[in-house]
């Protein structure tokens, strides 16, 4: 797995495959790129900085040490 980050562009890249890329779908502030098995190669988090600070704003807010789950919505 391979992470970076574009300062630039403010997006956040996941590597999680070497596969090559097919498709890709778009999911909120994500985009996620498949190889031609349906297999997640590549996320990009678009504004990353903002995408991560309402994460962490979630996560502290939580007082269970459980996981937290958030849901992504679409503007």
């Amino acid at each position: 797995m391979k992470i970076s980050y574009d300062r630039d562009a403010d997006i956040l890249m996941i590597e999680i495959s070497d596969e090559d890329m097919d498709y890709a779908e778009e999911a909120g502030p994500m985009i996620i790129h498949f190889s031609k098995n349906g297999k997640p190669v590549l996320i990009e988090i678009l504004d990353a900085s903002e995408f991560l600070a309402e994460i962490t704003k979630i996560s502290m807010k939580t007082k269970s040490k459980e996981l937290v789950e958030v849901q992504i919505c679409e503007n």
